[in-house]
Protein backbone atom coordinates (compact mmCIF):
# COMPACT_ATOMS: atom_id res chain seq x y z
CA UNK A 1 0.00 0.00 0.00
CA UNK A 2 1.17 3.54 -0.77
CA UNK A 3 1.81 5.89 2.13
CA UNK A 4 -1.58 6.15 3.83
CA UNK A 5 -1.49 9.95 4.03
CA UNK A 6 -1.02 10.18 0.24
CA UNK A 7 -3.86 7.68 -0.22
CA UNK A 8 -6.08 9.83 1.99
CA UNK A 9 -5.13 13.05 0.21
CA UNK A 10 -6.01 11.48 -3.14
CA UNK A 11 -9.31 10.19 -1.73
CA UNK A 12 -10.20 13.65 -0.43
CA UNK A 13 -9.42 15.18 -3.83
CA UNK A 14 -11.74 12.62 -5.43
CA UNK A 15 -14.51 13.31 -2.91
CA UNK A 16 -14.15 17.05 -3.44
CA UNK A 17 -14.59 16.54 -7.19
CA UNK A 18 -17.79 14.61 -6.40
CA UNK A 19 -19.26 17.33 -4.18
CA UNK A 20 -17.97 16.42 -0.70
CA UNK A 21 -19.38 18.90 1.83
CA UNK A 22 -15.93 19.91 3.12
CA UNK A 23 -14.76 20.61 -0.43
CA UNK A 24 -17.41 23.09 -1.58
CA UNK A 25 -15.78 26.56 -1.77
CA UNK A 26 -17.30 29.71 -0.32
CA UNK A 27 -19.63 31.42 -2.78
CA UNK A 28 -19.44 35.04 -3.88
CA UNK A 29 -22.57 35.67 -1.82
CA UNK A 30 -20.99 34.23 1.34
CA UNK A 31 -17.89 36.35 0.81
CA UNK A 32 -19.98 39.48 0.30
CA UNK A 33 -21.88 38.76 3.52
CA UNK A 34 -18.55 38.45 5.34
CA UNK A 35 -17.59 41.90 4.08
CA UNK A 36 -20.79 43.14 5.69
CA UNK A 37 -20.04 41.41 9.01
CA UNK A 38 -22.28 38.38 8.47
CA UNK A 39 -20.26 35.18 8.56
CA UNK A 40 -20.08 31.66 9.93
CA UNK A 41 -17.40 28.98 9.81
CA UNK A 42 -17.41 25.33 10.82
CA UNK A 43 -14.98 23.20 12.80
CA UNK A 44 -17.50 20.36 13.01
CA UNK A 45 -20.31 19.49 10.60
CA UNK A 46 -23.45 21.05 12.07
CA UNK A 47 -22.67 23.86 14.54
CA UNK A 48 -21.03 27.17 13.64
CA UNK A 49 -18.06 28.33 15.72
CA UNK A 50 -19.05 31.12 18.15
CA UNK A 51 -17.59 34.46 17.08
CA UNK A 52 -16.38 35.06 20.62
CA UNK A 53 -13.96 32.14 20.28
CA UNK A 54 -11.83 34.25 17.94
CA UNK A 55 -9.29 36.86 18.98
CA UNK A 56 -9.30 39.98 16.78
CA UNK A 57 -8.77 38.79 13.19
CA UNK A 58 -7.48 42.05 11.74
CA UNK A 59 -3.77 41.53 11.07
CA UNK A 60 -3.69 38.15 12.85
CA UNK A 61 -1.41 35.46 11.48
CA UNK A 62 -3.76 32.53 10.92
CA UNK A 63 -2.93 28.96 9.90
CA UNK A 64 -5.68 26.84 8.36
CA UNK A 65 -4.43 23.38 9.29
CA UNK A 66 -5.78 20.64 6.99
CA UNK A 67 -8.26 23.35 6.11
CA UNK A 68 -8.14 23.47 2.32
CA UNK A 69 -11.21 23.67 0.15
CA UNK A 70 -11.75 27.42 -0.04
CA UNK A 71 -14.35 27.46 2.74
CA UNK A 72 -12.91 29.12 5.85
CA UNK A 73 -9.80 30.92 4.58
CA UNK A 74 -11.76 33.28 2.30
CA UNK A 75 -13.86 34.42 5.27
CA UNK A 76 -10.84 34.97 7.51
CA UNK A 77 -8.95 36.77 4.75
CA UNK A 78 -11.88 39.08 4.07
CA UNK A 79 -12.06 39.82 7.81
CA UNK A 80 -8.44 40.97 7.74
CA UNK A 81 -6.39 37.94 8.80
CA UNK A 82 -3.06 37.13 7.16
CA UNK A 83 -3.84 33.53 6.19
CA UNK A 84 -1.74 30.47 5.44
CA UNK A 85 -3.45 27.23 4.48
CA UNK A 86 -1.72 23.85 4.85
CA UNK A 87 -3.21 20.75 3.28
CA UNK A 88 -2.11 17.63 1.40
CA UNK A 89 -4.97 17.41 -1.10
CA UNK A 90 -4.22 19.02 -4.47
CA UNK A 91 -7.88 19.61 -5.20
CA UNK A 92 -8.48 21.31 -1.83
CA UNK A 93 -5.50 23.60 -2.39
CA UNK A 94 -6.61 24.36 -5.95
CA UNK A 95 -9.93 25.55 -4.54
CA UNK A 96 -8.05 27.96 -2.26
CA UNK A 97 -6.28 29.45 -5.28
CA UNK A 98 -9.50 29.79 -7.26
CA UNK A 99 -11.38 31.62 -4.49
CA UNK A 100 -8.43 33.87 -3.62
CA UNK A 101 -8.13 34.95 -7.26
CA UNK A 102 -11.87 35.47 -7.56
CA UNK A 103 -12.12 37.55 -4.37
CA UNK A 104 -8.84 39.41 -4.76
CA UNK A 105 -6.92 38.54 -1.60
CA UNK A 106 -3.51 36.98 -0.98
CA UNK A 107 -2.97 33.69 0.84
CA UNK A 108 0.06 31.47 1.42
CA UNK A 109 -0.76 27.99 0.14
CA UNK A 110 1.39 25.18 1.51
CA UNK A 111 1.19 21.53 0.48
CA UNK A 112 2.39 19.53 3.47
CA UNK A 113 1.66 16.43 5.53
CA UNK A 114 0.56 17.13 9.10
CA UNK A 115 2.06 13.82 10.24
CA UNK A 116 5.48 15.43 9.59
CA UNK A 117 7.10 18.49 11.19
CA UNK A 118 5.12 21.53 10.09
CA UNK A 119 7.12 23.66 7.61
CA UNK A 120 6.97 26.79 9.80
CA UNK A 121 9.22 28.47 12.34
CA UNK A 122 8.45 28.41 16.05
CA UNK A 123 5.84 30.96 17.21
CA UNK A 124 4.70 31.89 13.69
CA UNK A 125 0.92 32.16 14.19
CA UNK A 126 -1.67 33.85 16.38
CA UNK A 127 -4.48 31.43 15.46
CA UNK A 128 -4.69 27.86 14.16
CA UNK A 129 -8.01 26.79 12.66
CA UNK A 130 -8.15 22.99 12.40
CA UNK A 131 -11.50 21.65 11.13
CA UNK A 132 -12.41 18.03 11.76
CA UNK A 133 -9.72 16.16 9.83
CA UNK A 134 -7.40 14.26 12.14
CA UNK A 135 -9.45 11.10 11.53
CA UNK A 136 -7.13 10.77 8.53
CA UNK A 137 -3.95 10.43 10.59
CA UNK A 138 -2.76 7.89 13.13
CA UNK A 139 -0.88 10.02 15.67
CA UNK A 140 -2.75 13.13 16.81
CA UNK A 141 -0.32 13.81 19.66
CA UNK A 142 2.25 14.89 17.07
CA UNK A 143 -0.24 17.39 15.68
CA UNK A 144 -0.90 18.95 19.08
CA UNK A 145 2.83 19.27 19.78
CA UNK A 146 3.41 20.94 16.42
CA UNK A 147 0.46 23.28 16.91
CA UNK A 148 1.90 24.30 20.27
CA UNK A 149 5.32 24.89 18.70
CA UNK A 150 4.16 27.12 15.84
CA UNK A 151 1.68 29.19 17.89
CA UNK A 152 2.81 32.37 19.58
CA UNK A 153 2.42 32.63 23.38
CA UNK A 154 -1.24 33.37 24.01
CA UNK A 155 -2.13 31.98 20.58
CA UNK A 156 -5.44 30.20 20.04
CA UNK A 157 -6.01 26.71 18.63
CA UNK A 158 -9.54 26.01 17.36
CA UNK A 159 -10.10 22.33 16.60
CA UNK A 160 -12.83 20.05 15.31
CA UNK A 161 -12.51 16.53 16.69
CA UNK A 162 -14.18 13.24 15.85
CA UNK A 163 -14.90 11.37 19.08
CA UNK A 164 -14.35 7.96 17.45
CA UNK A 165 -17.85 6.60 17.99
CA UNK A 166 -18.79 6.17 14.33
CA UNK A 167 -15.98 3.66 13.83
CA UNK A 168 -17.66 1.11 16.10
CA UNK A 169 -20.65 0.56 13.80
CA UNK A 170 -21.43 -1.23 10.57
CA UNK A 171 -22.51 1.39 8.03
CA UNK A 172 -24.94 -0.91 6.27
CA UNK A 173 -26.92 -2.48 9.11
CA UNK A 174 -30.35 -1.30 10.16
CA UNK A 175 -30.57 -0.92 13.09
CA UNK A 176 -26.93 -0.03 13.62
CA UNK A 177 -24.81 -2.92 14.82
CA UNK A 178 -21.54 -2.63 16.73
CA UNK A 179 -19.02 -4.28 14.44
CA UNK A 180 -15.58 -2.97 15.41
CA UNK A 181 -13.51 -2.74 18.56
CA UNK A 182 -12.09 0.67 19.39
CA UNK A 183 -9.65 2.18 18.85
CA UNK A 184 -10.07 1.72 15.12
CA UNK A 185 -6.64 1.56 13.48
CA UNK A 186 -6.24 -0.51 10.30
CA UNK A 187 -2.47 -0.01 10.37
CA UNK A 188 -2.30 -2.04 13.57
CA UNK A 189 -5.29 -4.33 13.02
CA UNK A 190 -4.85 -6.69 10.04
CA UNK A 191 -8.52 -7.67 10.05
CA UNK A 192 -9.63 -4.07 9.74
CA UNK A 193 -7.14 -3.46 6.94
CA UNK A 194 -8.27 -6.60 5.10
CA UNK A 195 -11.86 -5.37 5.20
CA UNK A 196 -10.87 -1.97 3.82
CA UNK A 197 -9.05 -3.58 0.94
CA UNK A 198 -11.84 -6.07 0.24
CA UNK A 199 -14.43 -3.25 0.21
CA UNK A 200 -12.29 -1.07 -2.07
CA UNK A 201 -12.22 1.84 0.34
CA UNK A 202 -10.49 4.99 -0.90
CA UNK A 203 -9.10 6.04 2.48
CA UNK A 204 -7.60 4.78 5.73
CA UNK A 205 -9.18 6.43 8.76
CA UNK A 206 -8.58 6.23 12.51
CA UNK A 207 -10.63 6.67 15.67
CA UNK A 208 -9.32 8.95 18.42
CA UNK A 209 -10.96 9.15 21.81
CA UNK A 210 -10.91 11.61 24.70
CA UNK A 211 -7.39 10.71 25.82
CA UNK A 212 -5.91 11.53 22.42
CA UNK A 213 -8.06 14.48 21.44
CA UNK A 214 -8.54 16.34 24.73
CA UNK A 215 -5.79 14.75 26.80
CA UNK A 216 -3.37 15.21 23.91
CA UNK A 217 -3.96 18.96 23.78
CA UNK A 218 -3.50 19.26 27.52
CA UNK A 219 -0.33 17.15 27.43
CA UNK A 220 1.10 19.39 24.71
CA UNK A 221 0.68 22.36 27.07
CA UNK A 222 -2.61 23.89 25.97
CA UNK A 223 -5.30 25.24 28.28
CA UNK A 224 -8.78 24.44 26.96
CA UNK A 225 -11.05 27.43 27.52
CA UNK A 226 -14.26 26.36 25.74
CA UNK A 227 -15.79 23.34 24.03
CA UNK A 228 -19.01 21.94 22.59
CA UNK A 229 -20.31 18.64 21.23
CA UNK A 230 -21.81 18.31 17.77
CA UNK A 231 -23.65 15.90 15.52
CA UNK A 232 -22.85 15.10 11.90
CA UNK A 233 -25.40 15.26 9.12
CA UNK A 234 -22.96 15.61 6.22
CA UNK A 235 -21.76 12.83 3.89
CA UNK A 236 -18.15 11.65 3.78
CA UNK A 237 -18.28 11.56 -0.01
CA UNK A 238 -20.29 13.47 -2.55
CA UNK A 239 -22.77 10.74 -3.38
CA UNK A 240 -24.23 9.00 -0.34
CA UNK A 241 -25.15 10.08 3.17
CA UNK A 242 -23.09 8.79 6.06
CA UNK A 243 -25.63 6.37 7.46
CA UNK A 244 -23.89 5.96 10.81
CA UNK A 245 -23.69 9.67 11.54
CA UNK A 246 -27.26 10.28 10.41
CA UNK A 247 -28.60 7.42 12.53
CA UNK A 248 -26.74 8.64 15.61
CA UNK A 249 -27.88 12.22 14.99
CA UNK A 250 -31.47 11.02 14.76
CA UNK A 251 -31.28 9.82 18.38
CA UNK A 252 -29.25 12.79 19.61
CA UNK A 253 -25.86 11.10 20.00
CA UNK A 254 -22.96 13.50 19.28
CA UNK A 255 -20.08 12.19 17.20
CA UNK A 256 -17.64 15.07 17.47
CA UNK A 257 -16.33 17.87 19.65
CA UNK A 258 -14.95 21.36 19.09
CA UNK A 259 -12.39 22.91 21.40
CA UNK A 260 -10.85 26.33 21.94
CA UNK A 261 -7.36 26.02 23.46
CA UNK A 262 -4.78 28.65 24.35
CA UNK A 263 -0.98 28.39 24.47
Amino acid sequence: MEDYTIKNANAISKWAEEGWAWGVPATKEECEKARNGQWRVLLTPDTAVPHEWFPPLGGAKLLGLASGGGQQMPIFSILGADCTVMDLSDKQLDSERVVAEREGYSIDIVKADMTKRFPFEDESFDIIFHPISNVYIEDVHHVWRECYRVLKPGGVLLSGLDNGLIFAFDDYSNPLTVSEKLPYNPLKNPEQMARLIAEGEDSVMFSHGFNDQIGGQLKAGFVITAAYEDTDSTPYDGNAPDLISKSLKDVGIPTCWATRAVK
